[in-house]
């Protein structure tokens, strides 16, 4: 059965263009997205509404991959994205959708993320303590300024 979700919601000191790019450059996406103790690898991404990507998690101590492919179904810079996304390992069934939106708030960006369709065999709050890992990585990413 499908049926669980979780929504997440965050204030960055960023903009909505750093916070945006990080979901669709694939170094960046490969940087934050793994939770602790992965690491990610974009195989392909091809950013445009109905494209696709290919990326993998890597647990650092087993050495195991989860490998998962998705199709991107709205992209609004600055805005708002969503995109699919479904495991290789026939264990993870069904179909994941992610919603992000972004806005700009008077100190920084408000990011607010819903994901639905989860396997049921993995844990929700298991889900939650991965994302929260993520949005950590995520604004260590997006809040620094560094110039060139």
């Amino acid at each position: 059965m499908m049926s669980n979700t979780v929504e997440l919601h965050r204030v960055f000191k960023s903009t909505p263009d750093r916070v945006y790019r990080a979901f669709v450059t694939p170094g960046a996406f490969a940087k934050w997205l793994p939770p602790h103790g992965f690491f990610g690898t974009v195989h392909d991404m091809d950013v445009r509404v109905g494209g696709r990507y290919r990326m993998s998690f890597t647990n650092l101590t087993t050495d195991h991959t989860h490998s998962f492919s998705g199709e991107y179904l709205e992209l609004e810079p600055d805005v708002s994205l969503s995109y699919t996304a479904e495991f290789d390992d026939p264990n993870l069934p069904g179909r994941m959708q992610t919603s992000v939106t972004l806005r700009e708030v008077s100190c920084g960006v408000e990011v607010k993320i819903k994901q639905e369709n989860i396997p049921s065999v993995i844990p929700l709050d298991a889900c939650y303590l991965g994302w929260q890992e993520s949005l950590e990585l995520l604004g260590k990413l997006v809040e620094p300024e560094i110039g060139d």
